[in-house]
Formats: structure tokens, sequence, C-alpha cells
């Protein structure tokens, strides 16, 4: 099922279509969201050119924390005290794939300096999932990667694109990396994005795997599939987050890929966050 069709027989397009996207929020209860974060990727270029400025901003948005998207050049030290002087705190980082082998010990130290608590991969390289083979092994590397993480109090997560949920072999890759992993050691950051495009239910998942999702992604759709700022898509995000406390969802991370203007961006995607902390 293509993202369209999954929709249109969903019937997501058909409410945003008759009510709008505000008043197809409004028919369902959101839960209370007690703190409100940012993926920093969305203000990438910004925090190449002034990170601590980007930071200073983000907070003045009102935003409680953010999940960093690489350290760009900057120390795990420098990074702490970057947070600590906007007032915001970084419960998760996004770590290179690449890390989990030898410098997997140097990540687990970073992201103990700079105060995380997760410490996400987000990424498996094309070239390394062709068969659901490549998923259970890196299954396994998770779960030894999660294990030395738990041992000094981290939590490891994998973050999803849509890609995990194209069938190899008749089988769904995300459903391999959750059936293989441990879920004592292993945690999942779910992007509402990319598992709608990948014309998966996330509260279908949910309700499979409770607790499994401390994470989530808030990114949203429009009708035609199109990624847009948080709010002004159809996705329903009342109606997901009534699962919350299924999910075990603990921070929500607002967005956006590619905007054209990342600050308004992120802005529009508070503004519509804190209007369901009521």
């Amino acid at each position: 099922m293509d993202r369209r069709t999954f929709l249109e027989t969903s019937g997501v397009a058909a409410m945003a279509a008759s009510l709008g996207p505000m008043a197809c929020r409004q028919a369902s209860a959101g839960r209370r969201l007690d703190r409100i974060g940012v993926q920093l990727y969305t203000v990438r270029g910004e925090m190449e050119e002034n990170l601590e400025g980007t930071l200073d901003r983000v907070a003045e948005i009102g935003y409680d924390e953010v999940e960093f998207a690489g350290y760009f050049g900057r120390s795990a030290e420098q990074i702490r005290d970057a947070l600590q002087a906007s007032g915001l705190t970084a419960p998760s980082a996004h770590v290179p794939v690449g890390s989990l082998g030898e410098g997997w010990e140097a990540q687990l130290d970073a992201a103990t300096v700079a105060g995380h608590r997760f410490v996400v991969v987000a990424w498996i390289p094309p070239g390394q999932r062709q068969r659901i083979d490549d998923y259970k092994r890196y299954a396994e590397q998770f779960n030894r990667a999660g294990e030395r993480a738990r041992e000094r109090n981290l939590t490891f997560a994998y973050h999803n694109h849509d890609f995990e949920f194209e069938p190899i072999d008749g089988q769904i890759p995300y459903d391999t990396l959750l059936a293989e992993t441990d879920p004592a050691l292993v945690e999942f950051e779910l992007d509402l994005f990319w598992i709608t495009d990948g014309g998966q239910d996330p509260i279908a998942y949910f309700g499979n795997h409770p607790g499994r999702f401390p994470l989530v992604h808030v990114k949203d759709m429009n009708a035609a599939g199109d990624m847009v700022s948080v709010g002004a898509g159809v996705l329903d995000f009342p109606g997901i987050f009534m699962h919350q406390a299924e999910a075990g969802i603990r921070h929500f991370f607002v967005e956006h890929d590619n905007p054209e203007d990342p600050f308004a961006s992120i802005a529009a995607g508070f503004e519509y966050l804190q209007q369901l902390r009521s």
C-alpha cells in the first residue's frame, strides 16, 4: 500500500477535505504534553553557522528539550555548557550506525557528559539492508549495543524511515527488528511521518508492542502525502497521542526534514503542540 492509498483508505484525506486539518484534530481528545521537544536536524543549517545562537532561539520559541543530530564540531562538554546556557535539556541524540563497533564506548562517554539518556541510530545504509538476514544481524548488534548502554545507565533506540516497512521475502523488516531485539535492551523512536508514508498505522504498532516507543518524531503530512510543518497537515496527532501511555511515549520531537523556513516551521509546530497541553 502506498502512502496515498493509505491516507484514502484510512479516511484521513476525506476527513481533511470535509473538515479541514484543525477540525479533524479536534475530533479526538489529545493527551497532555509535559515537555515539547524539537529534533535539531530541522535547523541543521543554522546549527552549523551558530550552534549556541540557534539553541537560544529554540528556547525563545518555548521548547523545553532538543534532540541532537550531530555536534557540529563541538565537544560533549561544549554541548553540555551550551544547553545549560540556553535552559534546554537534550534527553536524546542520534549517532551514526558505524559507531556501534569500536567507537561505541566513545559515543556513550559523550552522551553521558552531554546529559543524554537515549542514544539513537537513525539510518542503515541501503547496501547493508538487502535481505531479512541483514536486519537480523543488525538486531543482534543492537542488542549488544543496548546491553552496554544499559550498563552505563543509558538507553539504546532505533529510529525508522519508510524503507523498514517495505516487505522483503514477504516479511516487514521493522517487524523483524522488533521481534529480534530484546525489549529490555532496545527501544524504538517512531517517526510518525515515515511510518504513515510506509503504509502502516502507528496505533497498531503501539498495541502490538506496548511500551517500546519512548520517543516519537512529530512530523506532519498533507493529503497528497508530502511533508509539511506540524499543524499544517492531516495526521491526527491527538488521536495518536491518546495512546501515549500504551506506547510508552515520554518525548515528543517536532521535525521537518527540509522546511523552507526552519525557524518558522518549528515555531508553528510548537504552537500547535502547545494547544494540546491543555
